[in-house]
Parts: structure tokens; sequence; C-alpha cells
């Protein structure tokens, strides 16, 4: 098994140790940002890196903060700082454009990176997007908006609700620290520019992320050139044989078209 390289991300009391898998190859880099809770050597994320090896393709992967390897309490953090990690890795292990390929909160993530870049280094804009199941804006959209009151007074009263996971065995704290700082990032309500083609995968069968807001997401990449594969039988996470054939195909697309 690889191991990790530690690269150092914030400042003072935000400072922290983010861990880092990457692969040298030839082409534009292909770098993975996983889900909420998720980590780098998950399913899609090792099957990316065994395509990588075989096609000597350059790919970079990592945990965020209080993800996976990086260690660390999960609670503590929020998207800014996760943002902050991608960008810092972004910056630190990539030279030119790069294809991100965002996995559900990666997604959000990817398009926030995305415009980041576009504001701050137009010579790192993206060379492509690759989104699975996109949770754009999830913690508003898909948390808060979808809680009964009773949950959002535990979260505002006692900063944090341990809500059951249908992935894991211990609960995942929602923060109040979470759900405000999202509201900084919300991209949903005008249009989003990526700069770089679009490929998303989405299930119509996920109870984590409703195929509608993939249609939702399109029709706010007006600019973009944007491919939406729907998968009928699809799950949230998209792991099945078949779905991995997907998600390396579309990969593949916009990394050979890109270089």
């Amino acid at each position: 098994m690889p191991q990790p390289q530690f690269l150092s991300v914030g400042e003072g009391e935000r400072r922290r140790e983010i861990a880092v898998l990457a692969q040298p190859g030839k082409g534009p880099a292909v770098v993975w940002l996983g889900g909420f809770r998720s980590d780098m050597r998950a399913t899609k994320a090792e099957a990316l890196a065994a395509w990588a090896q075989a096609k000597g393709r350059c790919f970079i992967r990592f945990d965020y903060a209080g993800h996976g390897e990086s260690g660390g309490d999960f609670a503590r953090w929020t998207l800014s700082d996760w943002l902050e990690d991608a960008l810092a890795v972004l910056a630190a292990k990539v030279d030119g454009p790069a294809v991100l390929v965002g996995s559900s909160m990666g997604g959000w993530l990817a398009l926030l990176a995305a415009r980041r870049l576009r504001e701050r280094s137009p010579a790192q804009a993206l060379a492509g997007l690759v989104l699975i199941a996109p949770a754009v804006d999830f913690s508003e959209e898909l948390m808060w908006a979808q809680m009964p009151q009773a949950i959002r007074e535990t979260i505002l009263n006692d900063g944090v609700w341990l809500r059951p996971s249908a992935y894991a065995p211990e609960p995942t704290p929602i923060t109040r620290a979470l759900i405000e700082d999202g509201r900084s990032h919300l991209l949903f309500g005008r249009p989003i520019e990526t700069g770089c083609p679009v490929h998303i995968l989405q299930g119509m069968k996920d109870p984590d992320v409703p195929y509608d807001q993939a249609l939702k997401l399109v029709e706010h990449l007006p600019h973009d050139p944007v491919v939406l594969t729907l998968i009928k039988d699809g799950d949230h996470r998209l792991s099945t044989p078949e779905d991995i054939e997907r998600l390396i195909a579309a990969v593949e697309g916009i990394a050979t078209t890109a270089g």
C-alpha cells in the first residue's frame, strides 16, 4: 500500500497536516476530491489510481482535514477548510491545468475550486471536471432545508447534531459551523462558470442527492460544454463495476481531450 506524503495547510490553530498520494505521469493531472466523510482509498479513487497507473497518467488524491489519514476531529472543520485543503494540494502538486474528479461533496468543492482558480490564477484554470452525484449546496438544500424544526433547534442550541449514518457505524456530527459556513459558498441562484468541459454522472435512485439536483446544476452551467449521464438504477455511491467503467470512460474522455 503506497504511503502518503503530508502537506501543511492553514495557520495558527487551523494548521493541519493533509495526507496526499501523488502518482507521477503524463498529461494533465487527474485530481480526486472525495465526499463528505469519505477518504482517498475508497473504491472509486482506487479504481482511478489503477487506471492512471496502467495508462501512465498523473493522479493525485488526498484526505481533507478530519478525514481518512489526515486524521483529527472531523467536527472541527467546515467547507471553507476543505476548499482550502483542495486548493493547497493543487498549488503544491499540480503543474498546469488539472482534471478534477469530485464525488458528492467533492463535486461542490470542485466547482468552488474552479471558480477560485479562474479568479486567482488563470494559468491554472481547469482542463475539465467530472462530477459524481455532485452535492452542490448540500449543507443548505439537502440538510438544513430538509431538517425538522427539532433538529434545527438542537444544532442551533447545542452546536451539533449526531446524524445516524448509512455508511458507517458511528453517527456523523452535523455542526452549526458547517451549516453557517456553507452559506458563504452557495452556488445555485446564479450562473456557474467553470471555463472547461463538465461531465456529470448521477444515479436516479440516489437517496442522498436526488437526480433533480444534477438537472438543476446543468441549468446553472449555461456557458460550459456539459454531458449528463443518468444511471437509471444508480445509487449514491455509483461503485458497481459498470459504474466504475462509466467513471473511467468519463475521466479518460476529458483527460485525453485536454492532452
